[in-house]
């Protein structure tokens, strides 16, 4: 079963393969949502100061009745968080929100801020900054692993060449219909694990008439080609979800897609139909 499988980050962290995804899961909602999801076997959580439910994933970590270092919990810093004092604070804020002692995976949420989300500018003096902050807590025990999100190539070798911990992921966008080839190889080819996040397509995909065709012929959900061709390509899907028969399916992907299907679902048309996301900048068309 997936929810038993890890990838080994660089750092020899262990990570599991599978997570849930917790973006516009509402505070009060998210330690429940927590509950149910480690009741069914997830043991990967991944939330952000930017998704306001810290405290609820964090208490939902706390009560759930599982060892704590049986548990992975990611957040990400604030984008907007381009010093290193302001850096410092977002993480010990965060810790202090989520009640917890230590996070297992901390990443700088975007390298620019939101506003400035893919305008050209790269912030590079500023995500060192936010980087000496990172490395510092990780040093301190605070963070198990450091890391990074929505980084493009550029951006990535500011950190490699001038950091002095290497991030162990890059966590970006990527589903069917819109799958960095190109930035995935480069991670990969730099040891850093990828990160899919929306490996849905924030749902909207799901009226595909292929994909559904396709998951017939496997006796699958279009949700589980989603998360399995993630799987495939050596990605680590971040699913998100709050109802737990949803959590049941997506973890239920132990098959295999033929080289065939995996080559037809590469070429897939490029995907850009977002629905009510499509205002957020990483849905905009700045990917």
């Amino acid at each position: 079963m997936i929810l038993n499988d890890s990838y080994m980050l660089s750092n020899g962290v262990a990570i599991p393969k599978l997570g849930l995804g917790t973006w516009m899961i509402e505070d009060d909602r998210a330690a429940q949502v927590v509950l149910d999801a480690v009741e069914i076997g997830y043991r990967h959580f991944d939330t952000a100061a930017g998704y306001g439910n810290e405290r609820g994933v964090g208490e939902g970590i706390r009560n759930c009745g599982i060892a704590r270092d049986q548990l992975f919990v990611t957040t990400k810093l604030e984008a907007d968080y381009k010093t290193y004092a302001e850096a410092k604070a977002g993480i010990d804020g965060s810790l202090k929100v989520s009640g917890l002692d230590y996070f297992d995976l901390m990443i700088i949420h975007s390298p620019q801020p939101w506003a400035k989300f893919r305008e050209g500018e790269h912030f590079f003096k500023g995500n060192l900054a936010a980087w000496q902050a990172l490395e510092e807590a990780h040093q301190a025990g605070k963070l198990r692993a450091i890391g990074v999100s929505n980084f493009e190539q550029v951006d990535l070798d500011n950190i490699l060449d001038h950091g002095t911990v290497k991030p162990v992921v890059n966590q970006i966008l990527t589903h069917i219909g819109n799958t960095p080839f190109e930035l995935i190889d480069y991670c990969q080819s730099k040891g850093v694990l990828v990160e899919a996040y929306s490996p849905i397509a924030h749902g909207k995909i799901l009226a595909d008439g292929k994909l559904a065709d396709l998951a017939a012929k496997y006796g699958v959900s279009v949700p589980q080609i989603c998360i399995r061709y993630c799987l495939q390509l050596g990605l680590l899907p971040l699913p998100r979800t709050a109802t737990p028969a949803h959590m049941r399916g997506n973890a239920a992907v132990d098959f295999e897609i033929s080289d065939a299907d995996m080559a037809a679902l590469k070429a897939t048309e490029h995907f850009t139909d977002y629905g009510d996301a499509s205002h957020f900048p990483v849905f905009g068309g700045k990917m």
